[in-house]
């Protein structure tokens, strides 16, 4: 199982919010280069970018800090937020980004998910964001999505290689994330396709427990990290040990 470092972007920096709640945001750094850096060299074997902005506005606000992650490490980094359009997908693929997430996209235009999907097999994921067991779209603002369950249904049999799990009341909070809800999206994700939970890790006894779930290939941590209550190395040990 992969631990997957989160770097979301607003304004070109470094950022946690709580809950999804832009009036509720931590600044954890300027320079988001420099942040990648620091979890490359701590052993992180991906990063799991968002640009904020780009998730309310569907434009991509935050691409001069995203094009310095990219040139700052030699990990693969994947991307999400405000990627809307085959355009974007393929000016970022061509870029250096390793793989893209849609969310908004993915509930509101299918055929756009379904085409990425054949165009660049394995290079094409979703996040399934949701607030009380709906898909959240838009920086998470409109929670008039499709039920999680179904939602999930769609985006595998439309071809998406991956799909992140979050329980948007659960983000930032570091109160542990929504497991019953991941064990039971396992069971509708086939195999070949990725599982990722994010959404309220923070400690090394929530890691242990993904750990633990069958069909889980990874976990984003976002904040646990930045303030210190989990140690990325200590993570890393317990999930390669």
């Amino acid at each position: 199982m992969e631990v997957i470092p989160a770097i979301d972007l607003r304004g070109g920096r470094c950022v946690r919010l709580y809950q999804g709640d832009f009036g509720r945001e931590t600044a954890y750094g300027d320079d988001p280069a420099a942040m990648a850096r620091r979890w490359q060299d701590a052993g992180a074997r991906r990063l799991h970018v968002v640009d904020l902005d780009g998730a309310r506005s569907g434009e991509q606000a935050n691409a001069a800090a995203v094009e310095a992650i990219l040139s700052a490490v030699d990990i693969p980094v994947e991307l999400g937020g405000g990627i809307r359009s085959l355009e974007a997908i393929e000016a970022w693929l061509s870029t250096g980004v390793d793989r893209v997430y849609l969310g908004t996209a993915a509930v509101e235009d299918p055929e756009l998910l379904r085409e990425a999907c054949l165009l660049y097999p394995g290079r094409v994921g979703v996040g399934a964001d949701a607030r009380d067991g709906r898909i959240a779209v838009r920086g998470w603002e409109d929670g008039s999505g499709p039920p999680v369950d179904d939602f999930v249904r769609a985006v595998v049999e439309a071809g998406a290689a991956f799909v992140s799990y979050t329980d948007i009341s659960r983000d930032g909070t570091l109160l542990g994330p929504d497991f019953e809800g991941v064990r039971r999206l396992a069971g509708l994700v086939p195999p070949g396709v990725e599982l990722i939970l994010a959404g309220g890790i923070g400690s090394i006894e929530h890691i242990q427990e993904a750990a633990g779930i069958p069909r889980l290939d990874g976990v984003i941590v976002g904040r646990a990290l930045y303030d210190g209550s989990l140690d990325l190395r200590q993570a890393l040990a317990a999930v390669h040990h």
